[in-house]
């Protein structure tokens, strides 16, 4: 492991409070990554690998312990702080898809542009060639509704990528397609990894784990 890794989790918990009833999510996880590694959080559900991503992805923030992000303790930074840091270093994949309805894919890959200080025709073009790179230069005009499961599942890849984030984050993101384009999709992940980006999955099933280069097992909210 490297001596500086992207990600560093040191003691991190997570506790919820259902009904003022506190419930313990995450229980004292410690975690290093590092850059250019593809790594599957692998568990049941209810394990806390939702969870654990959601922080990595800093989109929550632990209860305790800290969490570096390139070294750079991020616990204290303000939601805006996050926010921007989010935008610029972090892309997302999630089992839905999350695609506008009304928005060709094309569009749909230009979403994170909006707070990108890049010009526009510069960004049009890095999403032409995204959406080229995942197999769908012909289908930059259509719609989610006119695109197969796999194929939205391309776009929020490619979406994921516009901004040339460090850290790719994908959350189940096999788990509305059949096995066949399952595959597809986790070797597309596996090509973009091989370029040089970071990769976490978080799954449940065995065989989408299988395509990382690192499996870590969360159980019980803890490492196993």
């Amino acid at each position: 492991m490297p001596s500086d890794p992207l990600i560093r989790l040191e003691h991190v918990d997570k506790t919820y409070r259902i009904a003022e009833t506190p419930t313990a999510v995450l229980r004292d996880v410690s975690l290093e990554i590092g850059a250019g590694e593809f790594v599957a959080l692998q568990g049941p559900s209810g394990s806390g690998k939702s969870t654990l991503l959601h922080i990595i992805g800093l989109l929550d923030r632990p209860t305790a312990g800290r969490y570096l992000l390139r070294g750079r303790d991020v616990s204290g930074l303000s939601d805006d702080e996050l926010s921007g840091l989010r935008n610029q270093s972090i892309g997302f994949v999630f089992q839905s898809f999350y695609l506008i309805p009304y928005a060709t894919a094309l569009d749909n890959v230009l979403l994170p542009g909006l707070y990108s200080p890049a010009p526009q025709h510069q960004l049009r073009q890095r999403a032409e060639h995204l959406l080229a790179q995942v197999g769908l230069a012909d289908r930059m005009r259509h719609k989610p509704s006119q695109l197969s499961g796999g194929q939205q599942q391309r776009v929020a890849l490619a979406r994921a990528m516009l901004n040339d984030p460090d850290l790719i984050l994908a959350d189940e993101p096999t788990g509305q397609l059949d096995s066949k384009t399952s595959a597809e999709i986790m070797s597309l992940f596996a090509e973009v990894n091989a370029n040089g980006k970071t990769i976490i999955v978080v799954t449940h099933d065995e065989e989408t784990a299988s395509h990382a280069k690192r499996r870590v097992l969360v159980q019980d909210g803890t490492i196993a």
